[in-house]
């Protein structure tokens, strides 16, 4: 007899707890697997990673750190995906956010025109936001009213705003005085976001991203925003037909969540980097969405999975250099922790029944 796959009514509360859980002890055997086959003892792996990611001063500040701008990519693709809008584009909207914010913090010099920090890191702020934004906007406008898949444009978004970044590194914004790999102009010293632990990188973005995340969440739950933006990614055409404002909402949805990955770009530039360069960005736009889904698009749930993530990263050196296993287990880590985890829930959610 055929199956289908069925969702429940009333899905259990316990098995919705307990799914993550199971996803976790899911990971940790398929990577001890891994890790024994390195030729490593898998306990003495494990406890570096968890040490070199978490278990020094140090080591939470790198962790927090290497935390910041996932926490906002992660909240621009959970807020984008709610309304079934899949912005595979934070990436270049990262990007594009570095450079205004750079373009308003550092290009001014010499040009008789100086704002004081208080009004300049405002603008900074404002001005990635906006690039963010407006770099979303078109697909979005592309998808509601063509039918373009938005997947296809944002994705191409990034290479086409990679490949402006190059020509602007070598040209209008480079930093005359750099020697080797091209940079952009450095935002001034008094625009540098404080430190929030002494001789530590770790910055005031992390309070900006955490910020983020409870503002993000309060409107999803309690305002008539975030109702729409339920009913659009639950059934659009359910939507409109109850006089919800579809197009309106999707348009506030693509407006947010690239303002979310540009503020990324100013929190890195800011916070960590100082000026923009073509590597400024690790994939951090990519594991933004790797973060979303391992949140289940939950924006509280992203600060942890943020965490996560980046402690897995900051850990697997300490952990390679201690055991001499590759680095690229946890991305295997991270890989695998994301496929249990949508298993898991879907487990919980679904049923198979015969037909």
């Amino acid at each position: 007899m055929p199956w289908r796959l069925e969702r429940r009514a009333v899905p259990s509360r316990t098995a919705l707890a307990l799914a993550p859980l199971a996803a976790v002890a899911f990971t940790l055997a398929v990577a001890s697997l891994l890790v024994a086959w390195a030729g490593a003892p898998v306990g003495r792996a494990y406890a570096a990673l968890l040490e070199a990611g978490f278990g020094s001063r140090f080591a939470l500040t790198e962790t927090l750190t290497r935390a910041t701008p996932l926490i906002l990519t992660g909240l621009a693709a959970a807020l984008a995906f709610r309304a079934k809008l899949y912005n595979i584009g934070a990436e270049g909207q990262l990007y594009a956010g570095a450079l205004a914010a750079v373009a308003v913090g550092g290009l001014h010099g010499g040009t008789g025109f100086e704002a004081p920090p208080w009004l300049l890191m405002p603008g900074m702020m404002a001005a990635a936001m906006l690039a963010g934004a407006l770099l979303l906007l078109l697909p979005a406008w592309l998808k509601g009213r063509f039918g373009v898949d938005e997947v296809v444009t944002t994705l191409l978004m990034n290479f086409i705003v990679l490949l402006a970044v190059s020509a602007l590194l070598d040209g209008p914004m480079k930093d005359p005085t750099a020697m080797g790999w091209p940079q952009s102009v450095a935002v001034q010293d008094a625009l540098q976001l404080d430190k929030l632990v002494e001789r530590s990188r770790v910055h005031t973005g992390l309070l900006l991203a955490l910020g983020a995340a409870l503002l993000l969440w309060a409107l999803l739950r309690f305002s008539a925003f975030g109702f729409a933006v339920r009913a659009v990614g639950a059934n659009a055409r359910a939507a409109g037909f109850a006089g919800l404002p579809v197009a309106r909402t999707a348009l506030l949805v693509a407006l947010g969540s690239g303002a979310l990955a540009g503020l990324a770009g100013v929190v890195e530039v800011a916070g960590r980097a100082g000026y923009v360069t073509l590597d400024m960005s690790t994939g951090v736009g990519y594991g933004g969405i790797v973060i979303a889904m391992l949140a289940l698009l939950h924006p509280l749930a992203v600060v942890a999975a943020a965490v996560f993530v980046a402690g897995m990263m900051v850990g697997a050196d300490g952990m390679s250099r201690a055991v001499g296993v590759p680095t690229a287990i946890a991305d295997v880590i991270v890989a695998v922790a994301l496929l249990a985890t949508l298993v898991a829930t879907m487990a919980a959610q679904y049923r198979l029944r015969r037909t």
